[in-house]
């Protein structure tokens, strides 16, 4: 379910719809939207080391972090899709970076399956985890197809294929996705959490884990 909510909509934008919703949706020129590209490409490289190490130092928040990168990802679609006319470039931009952390994000799901499995089953795991993205991202982009083609043929789009309310429209269903996601990740998470419980492993309130690391900054600092 991480790799499922967090990996498509980047892939969505980046392989099939960004371009033409760039292009003729907000009326930029091929040269910004080449650079919002390469933007893309820059921001996942530079999300990388940052995902890894919150995973490394924070491996009971990982979904909490798959969770804050979902609901950064609808915020932003519903900034730009929202807006009355056009968006400005710095808005389209935030999208794309927020787009960009959804790649290295969806790879903590990688890290549940190497958690939660043992060996002789990883490649199976591994698999499940791996098409959970591109089966959303797959399906994402039949839908905004085909609800791009619906609105032209009841001429709501009033004869632009690729305007900007068609597109808004279309685009929205990237958020019943992301809602279905979310809801998976949340039930799954209570599911592990149960099971760590009855081991012996507990999950701190994130509020109070805050407070704890707080703590112990502060006496290593007042530490000779």
């Amino acid at each position: 379910w991480s790799h499922f909510t967090v990996q498509f909509s980047g892939t969505v934008f980046a392989m099939t719809w960004g371009y033409p919703f760039l292009i003729s949706a907000q009326g930029l020129d091929r040269g910004t939207v080449s650079a919002l590209m390469a933007l893309y490409v820059g921001g996942a490289i530079a999300a990388g080391p940052l995902m890894g190490r919150f995973v490394a130092r924070h491996p009971l928040r990982r979904s909490t972090m798959v969770l804050l990168i979902s609901g950064c990802t609808a915020a932003a679609w519903a900034a730009v899709l929202l807006l009355p006319g056009r968006a400005p470039l710095w808005l389209l931009a935030a999208l794309v970076v927020t787009l960009a952390v959804g790649g290295p994000g969806s790879m903590i799901g990688f890290d549940f399956a190497r958690t939660f499995n043992p060996a002789h089953r990883l490649g199976t795991a591994t698999g499940i985890v791996n098409v959970g993205g591109f089966i959303a991202a797959l399906v994402s982009i039949y839908l905004i197809g085909l609800v791009l083609d619906v609105l032209h043929a009841t001429g709501f789009s009033q004869g632009e294929l690729y305007g900007l309310d068609p597109f808004r429209v279309a685009l929205s269903v990237q958020f019943l996705l992301l809602a279905g996601g979310a809801a998976g990740i949340i039930v799954t998470r209570r599911k592990v959490r149960r099971q760590m419980a009855a081991q012996g492993v507990m999950v701190p309130p994130l509020l109070k884990s805050l407070a704890e690391q707080r703590r112990l900054v502060a006496e290593r600092r007042r530490t000779p």
